[in-house]
């Protein structure tokens, strides 16, 4: 099935152009400031408008080239074309409102010009992504998505934009590239953010801090312009302490309180503390009886300590009331309703879901996530299990990564436990999750335990560098995960987050917002005089783009030049991939720390680190892989490249990409329909790794023709729970028996390059964890083990049992079709 063809931007340009046209031309014969504000806004629209048009068709042309498949369209290209029409889009809607309201007595014109300046600025820095991503395109390997570290480009366009201007991105413009409904949320999420900043750079946080910015947040709603600016300058300069306390806000007890009393009730919620004792796991692959010993996992940073995990069950099973699980209950305020107390224990469900949760591998648990992991209980029929594990900076790679994949090895263990004979386990988490569930996955494989069936990855990082690629790009305009979060958090995780300076900087003398609006003035003053200096301080010095425009029969003889403007610079040499009349607005801010030219540290090259480096052998010792990603989401490059890779490889890979929903969305889903509509996507791939159906093991090639296709929200989510579930086993830890391997993560001193270990049956020995200190090697891209290809063998306690028993049928709520939610 080939993708939908996409539509001639030209129609969309025309109109801009015409619309402002007219729009300046009355506006010129009014004599007044404000007309001249109007005038010099819409010449600038025409002027970006002109421009942006070659490189958009340029770039559309070859967009589909980045594709998994013809029915998976999606990629950083395709993104970043989607969100340039859109910003057009608004400013031909803004143009025709203006146009249609300008005689009128109630028009509101600072308002309506401020608007309009605001969408200039973000068209002129829209043109100058364009302009990098063409220099991405060009100097990439073939097909690549991701420059190659040996170019040096990424280092230049990380230099490059990380200066750029991005305040008109979180003022007037906040959102535009999502959906309309995520709109009001986003800016309220913005104004909490700077509000909750500026008690924080006091020296408060938690939720008295939050409860105190709240006289702040009225002045930034009022005021979109300090608002974007002050959200630039706090997210660059801030560190990773900030990050943690404003996330963390959702695991305070009263908003807790709330989400718990909103969510779906479940049966059972309970947080386990389990303590660090070695596991006995037969061993995949091996002799019969072999077995391999997992060790302690908590050692790497801190030393040795208890995993912390969260048990979800809609509905209480047998050996979810055991004594052996309550001494491992700890209590957070989650209790069970009493009704449930009394309910019938249902037999063990033959499925388990692993979680891990997302949050940039430094904030949050699953507490944060508790309510859709609610919803999954209640709609999967399944126990999950999802893990607490240690944070980064204080505990980087490859604590965490310890942690889930011994609570991974101890939930095949004491399935029993969990109300589970685990037949069928599906790994699911989402952003840093996701990111975890394949590496751990990777790990099951390495050592030689079950593997996982099936991993949901939703919206993964997989290349932990700060690497160019188009969707990276969108950091610029991304409320969530701007430039200067992503590379802490990336940072954190490797342990390289060491030159951040803890508080931001003081505004300038005069304050943010009248730089920006000086500046502003400045250049859009220039357009319309076209000589002598605005005597406000500028921004940014004066540039060529700042310049009246050529004349309008000049830009209709623009040939195909302009359509790849800036696409053969030398980028790589320093030069600036624009054309010779065009900068773009600088910040004025010095560079978020990290974004210095650097090689990346040889740890970020760890195929446990960044799962899409790993060598082709141990790729294939993955699972079916279900990923979900966001068009506008920066790490949308990261998702579609490990598909690819893995598509090459011959292995089972899906990939949905859901349209205008930003990063994080599974969070969103209880406050915006098309978040739960994706979320809705999530649960149906989960069941079908745990339950069957169409596409579940995605055999060769058959899983982008699978009859899931592209999310429509409010659409029927999937039939019943399947019946094919493989036979399941009378206990768990059976088998247990001659033969043991130790195993635990790749040990090199001064090497975390290393490769991954082998396990074996005949042989016993002890591998100890990754050492984070040291020289450390690079890895190349094709070390790594060679795992077999294949499903891996059931381990002993897997064994038949004739007809496991099917969860029972509920009626879900109707979604917003109308059609249930769930099956």
């Amino acid at each position: 099935m080939d993708p939908p063809p996409s539509p001639d931007p030209r129609p969309l340009f025309r109109a801009l152009s015409s619309l402002a046209s007219d729009n300046a031309a009355f506006f010129l014969t009014t004599d007044t400031a404000v007309g001249r504000r109007f005038a010099a806004a819409f010449q600038l629209l025409r002027h970006h408008g002109g421009r942006l048009e070659g490189p958009l068709r340029h770039l559309q042309r070859l967009q589909h080239l980045f594709d998994l498949d013809p029915s998976s369209p999606g990629n950083g290209y395709r993104s970043l074309v989607a969100a340039t029409r859109r910003c057009v889009a608004h400013a031909v809607a803004k143009c025709r409102y203006v146009a249609a309201r300008r005689h009128s007595v109630f028009f509101r014109k600072e308002h309506n010009a401020a608007e309009l300046e605001a969408y200039g600025a973000a068209l002129g820095q829209l043109r100058a992504l364009l302009c990098l991503a063409q220099g991405v395109l060009a100097s990439s390997p073939k097909g690549a998505l991701f420059a190659s570290e040996e170019s040096g480009l990424g280092e230049a366009v990380l230099r490059e934009y990380s200066t750029m201007h991005s305040g008109c991105f979180y003022g007037r413009c906040l959102g535009f590239q999502f959906v309309p409904s995520m709109r009001p949320l986003l800016q309220t999420i913005a104004i909490g953010l700077v509000s909750y900043g500026e008690a924080y750079s006091c020296g408060g946080a938690g939720l008295g801090a939050a409860a105190g910015s709240l006289f702040a947040g009225g002045r930034l709603a009022l005021d979109p312009e300090l608002r974007g600016a002050e959200f630039e300058r706090l997210t660059q300069r801030l560190d990773v302490g900030f990050w943690k306390s404003f996330w963390g806000l959702t695991e305070s007890h009263l908003l807790a309180s709330v989400a718990a009393v909103t969510s779906p009730p479940v049966g059972l919620c309970r947080v386990l503390e389990v303590p660090p004792d070695p596991i006995e796991l037969p061993q995949v692959g091996g002799e019969p009886g072999a077995t391999v010993t997992i060790p302690p996992p908590p050692v790497a940073h801190t030393g040795p300590g208890p995993v912390h995990m969260r048990l979800l069950s809609y509905q209480l099973r047998e050996g979810q009331d055991s004594p052996s699980l309550a001494a491992l209950s700890r209590l957070d305020g989650s209790r069970s309703p009493p009704r449930w107390r009394q309910t019938p224990l249902l037999p063990p469900s033959p499925a388990l879901l692993v979680h891990f949760h997302g949050g940039g591998f430094v904030a949050q648990t699953s507490l944060s996530h508790e309510p859709y992991l609610r919803g999954w209980a209640r709609d999967l029929g399944v126990p999950i299990l999802s893990v607490d594990y240690s944070l980064a900076p204080e505990a980087p790679f490859p604590r965490a990564l310890e942690e889930c994949f011994y609570a991974y090895c101890w939930a095949l263990r004491h399935c029993r436990l969990l109300g589970s004979t685990a037949q069928r386990v599906c790994l699911a988490g989402d952003s840093a999750g996701g990111n975890l569930c394949v590496t751990v996955a990777l790990r099951a494989a390495a050592v030689g335990v079950q593997r996982p069936d099936g991993i949901m990855a939703a919206y993964p990082v997989t290349l932990v560098q700060a690497a160019a690629s188009p969707s990276r790009l969108l950091t610029l305009l991304d409320p969530l995960l701007p430039l200067g979060v992503l590379l802490k958090c990336l940072s954190a995780y490797t342990g390289t987050d060491g030159d951040a300076d803890p508080s931001p900087p003081p505004p300038p003398e005069g304050g943010i917002l009248k730089r920006l609006r000086s500046g502003a003035g400045a250049w859009l003053g220039a357009l319309l005089r076209g000589a002598g200096p605005d005597p406000r301080p500028p921004l940014t010095a004066p540039r060529p783009s700042m310049a009246v425009p050529r004349d309008p029969a000049a830009e209709e003889e623009e040939t195909e030049e302009e359509e790849t403007e800036g696409g053969g610079s030398d980028v790589t040499a320093g030069a600036a991939p624009y054309p010779a009349d065009f900068r773009p607005l600088r910040s004025g801010l010095p560079p978020p720390p990290g974004s210095r030219p650097a090689p990346p540290p040889a740890l970020s090259r760890h195929p446990l680190v960044s799962p899409l480096l790993a060598a082709d052998g141990a790729l294939r010792g993955l699972p079916p892989v279900h990923i979900v990603a966001c068009e506008q989401d920066p790490l949308l490059d990261d998702a579609v490249s490990l598909a690819r890779r893995l598509r090459s490889l011959q292995l089972p890979v899906s990939l949905r990409v859901v349209p205008a929903l930003p990063h994080g969305f599974l969070s969103l889903s209880p406050l915006c329909p098309e978040a739960r509509g994706a979320a809705a996507l999530c649960t149906r791939l989960i069941r079908r790794v745990l339950w069957g159906g169409p596409g579940a093991d995605l055999g060769g090639r058959r899983d982008s023709t699978a009859p899931l296709g592209p999310p429509s929200y409010g659409a029927d989510v999937g039939g019943r729970m399947g019946s094919t579930v493989p036979s399941g086993p009378p206990s768990c830890g059976a088998g247990m028996g001659a033969k043991r391997e130790t195993v635990g993560l790749p040990h090199s001193e001064g090497d975390p390059g290393a490769a991954l270990p082998h396990g074996s049956a005949a042989a016993t020995h002890s591998v100890g964890p990754t050492s984070t200190h040291g020289s450390g090697a690079a890895l190349p891209h094709s070390s790594g083990p060679t795992v077999p290809h294949g499903a891996a063998p059931t381990p002993p306690w897997c064994g038949a049992a004739p007809n496991p028993p099917r969860p029972p049928h509920r009626r879900r709520p109707s979604g917003p079709a109308g059609r249930e939610v769930g099956s």
